[in-house]
């Protein structure tokens, strides 16, 4: 007797065992087949760096489209721009805004901001409800403030 197992015979889990051995003695290469294996693993490898190329061709393709969207954008708001510029009541506006013209006869209040962002006072906390009684004596500390800076050396001398 072989030592194959029949195909139809089952173990005892009931799942059918298959002898690989047999199958794979089955196989017979011939000559057109070991061809055709050849050509199909040299069209694999010619098509892959193709297959690439592309990919890389079309990543490309969307990076230059989205950046032509972006500058069509930007011309759109340049063309925007200069419609707003041929306006004279906004040549007026920014006029005025920007190189501080005015009309004659009108006064202009010009406000010199020169606190850094960190002296600009915070948000505070919110006043309390609460009566609290202070631990120092306002009075002596108004009285030494007024001669600490009634006694004081001036910095620049008078011309």
């Amino acid at each position: 007797m072989s030592d194959r197992v029949p195909p139809s015979r089952t173990s005892g889990q009931g799942d059918p065992r298959v002898d690989v051995r047999a199958w794979l003695g089955g196989i017979r290469f011939s000559g057109f087949m070991v061809i055709m294996l050849g050509l199909v693993v040299l069209a694999v490898f010619t098509l892959v760096p193709t297959v690439g190329t592309y990919v890389d061709q079309r990543q490309q393709i969307a990076g230059l489209q989205d950046a032509v969207s972006l500058s069509r954008s930007e011309v759109d708001d340049l063309e925007a721009q200069r419609e707003r510029w041929t306006d004279p009541a906004y040549i007026t506006t920014q006029a005025r805004e920007r190189l501080y013209y005015v009309k004659p006869g009108e006064v202009v209040y010009l406000v010199d901001d020169d606190l850094p962002p960190s002296a600009l006072p915070q948000d505070e906390a919110p006043v309390s409800e609460d009566v609290e009684q202070t631990r120092t004596d306002w009075m002596a500390q108004l009285v030494r403030s007024v001669t600490t800076a009634g006694l004081a050396q001036t910095a620049v001398p008078a011309p």
